[in-house]
């Protein structure tokens, strides 16, 4: 592992953010004072696992941990990469220091070994995988969930403030918190009741994403244009069957998009999102595309879904609202 200088980030200083920082970090470690000084305890989906103080090799992962271990200093030892953005780490996927773990699908768990970690960051897309990871190296599966009692957003703050004291980055860790709270902020201030249709561009079709992104609106005050509490994160993946003219009849005030294509799929094999939305017939005379009321999330959001990805969403609803 290599140290390196946190890149610069707008810090949001504020004494509410600390104690909620404080008691976040209690609750995500646990009791740090358990067993060896130079360990300790952090509470995980799979109960709490001892783990080194600012481990020397990392394996990471969990996607949604990605962008907050770059920032906390950390250039791990192996890790996915064609799950990363194609866009923000050409250092580590060129790095050939850095071991290719390979795709969730078939990973190479050799690699992984080879690496010989002090920890693994485990979790999201490769949490089937935990055991046969656990025979390697101690593994933490902080990553945020939805069917946690606090929700996914929640997740993120208690998964950053985790990643902080393991790697003794506290203070970063809190402003990256304290920026994503002052986002959710903002864009519930911004927001008064209207309606919004959360859209997936997958399949070069545009459908129902709110199993993936109906999160997002949880803290604010936007009202889901369809009923989507049925609706499981793998919707995503699935056609719904829902029909561009279905969307219109219900002609919500604001569309979200995820465009799941831009993530996954070569730019020459997908068609943008905003061209999707442009060639709907259907939509013409609706308010959201009369209006300019679409909301595009970045491109690569799909394969981020970390605390940066969310902060800049929540800034984008809060300016798009504001504006």
């Amino acid at each position: 592992m290599r140290i390196t200088s946190p890149r610069p980030m707008a810090l949001v200083v504020a004494a509410t953010a600390s104690l909620l920082a404080l008691g976040a970090c209690s609750e995500a470690a646990g009791d740090s004072d358990i067993g060896n000084a130079d360990e300790l305890v952090i509470d995980t989906k799979n109960g709490p696992v001892s783990v080194p103080r600012n481990p020397e090799r990392v394996v990471v992962l969990d996607n949604t941990a990605m962008e907050t271990v770059r920032d906390l200093g950390v250039d791990p030892v192996a890790l996915p990469k064609p799950l990363l953005p194609r866009e923000g780490f050409a250092e580590w996927v060129t790095d050939t220091d850095i071991l290719d773990v390979g795709n969730h699908r078939e990973p190479n768990l050799e690699i992984v070994s080879e690496a010989a970690p002090d920890l693994i960051i485990g979790g999201h897309r490769f949490e089937e995988f935990t055991s046969e990871l656990e025979s390697i190296a101690p593994v933490i599966d902080i990553a945020p969930d939805d069917t946690s009692e606090e929700g996914y957003v929640a997740g993120l703050r208690s998964q950053t403030l985790a990643l902080g004291e393991i790697f003794d980055a506290t203070d970063e860790a809190e402003a990256l918190v304290a920026e994503l709270d002052a986002a959710i902020d903002a864009a519930k201030a911004a927001t008064a009741g209207e309606t919004v249709f959360l859209a997936v561009a997958s399949g070069n079709v545009i459908d129902n994403g709110a199993g993936r992104i109906g999160r997002i609106i949880e803290p604010l005050n936007l009202i889901d244009v369809f009923n989507s509490e049925d609706l499981d994160a793998d919707s995503v993946h699935q056609d719904s069957g829902l029909a561009p003219e279905t969307i219109a009849q219900a002609d919500p005030d604001w569309v979200i998009v995820l465009d799941r294509d831009a993530a996954t799929t070569a730019a020459a094999e997908s068609t943008p999102a905003r061209e999707l939305m442009a060639a709907q017939e259907a939509f013409r005379d609706t308010t959201f595309m009369t209006q300019d009321q679409v909301i595009y999330l970045h491109p690569f959001f799909y394969t981020r879904e970390g605390i940066h990805a969310y902060t800049e969403a929540y800034q984008q609803i809060a300016e798009a609202f504001g504006g």
